[in-house]
């Protein structure tokens, strides 16, 4: 059931690139098409990997700890790739107190986006996280609708529908603790933590809901 749920939000998402070829959303020529889809799913690849190995980490420590760790590494290594690439972006760009404040929202959402992250793999999973993500796309739409003026395709709400129906199946397939159980944790998740949104803690605690 939930490989069924997973096929059937990726044929959704075939249905939303199906709209933007019909549509001509992309109006940029890419001068190598190929070379970009190809990145476009390493990245992807990389994405999936990094959520897969979150989950592990905050199914076993501590949410500070797992947290703390990526944004200590995270500014580490993307200071690093943008003192090496962005160099001259940097240089280049308007800084005044309208970007500031662009920059400021952006990190402030960020920040709470992989703050409530780990719980998520907690509660759910990054296989649940990954699905979900899916519909930021018909979002991303919606609000250019009335800032860019972009025009919805009949499309959108069939692949919208699918990627949900996709979700819905997917959770018929789940045993009683749904995602939150790890199986790598042992039969009774001795193995992991008993912090907020974790199975253990539900065993341990009855009726709590995180």
């Amino acid at each position: 059931m939930q490989i069924i749920g997973v096929l059937v939000c990726i044929g959704g998402v075939g249905i939303l690139l199906a709209s933007d070829y019909i549509t001509g959303t992309n109006q940029f020529e890419p001068l190598d098409a190929v070379k970009g889809d190809l990145f476009a799913l390493l990245g992807a690849t990389f994405y999936g990997f990094s959520n897969i190995t979150e989950e592990f980490f905050v199914s076993k420590r501590p949410l500070y700890e797992v947290v703390g760790m990526m944004g200590l590494f995270g500014m580490i290594i993307n200071g690093v790739q943008a003192g090496i690439f962005d160099r001259t972006s940097f240089q280049n760009a308007t800084w005044d107190s309208a970007v500031g404040g662009y920059l400021t929202g952006y990190t402030l959402a960020l920040a709470l986006f992989y703050s409530m992250g780990p719980l998520i793999f907690r509660m759910g999973s990054a296989v649940f996280l990954n699905i979900s993500l899916l519909t930021t796309n018909f979002w991303g739409v919606c609000i250019g609708t009335q800032v860019f003026g972009y025009e919805i395709h009949y499309l959108y709400p069939i692949a919208f529908v699918c990627i949900i129906l996709g979700q819905v199946v997917y959770f018929l397939g789940k045993k009683t603790w749904g995602d939150a159980f790890k199986p790598w944790l042992g039969k009774n998740q001795e193995k992991g933590s008993n912090g907020i949104g974790t199975a253990r803690r539900r065993a341990e605690n009855p009726g709590t809901i995180v």
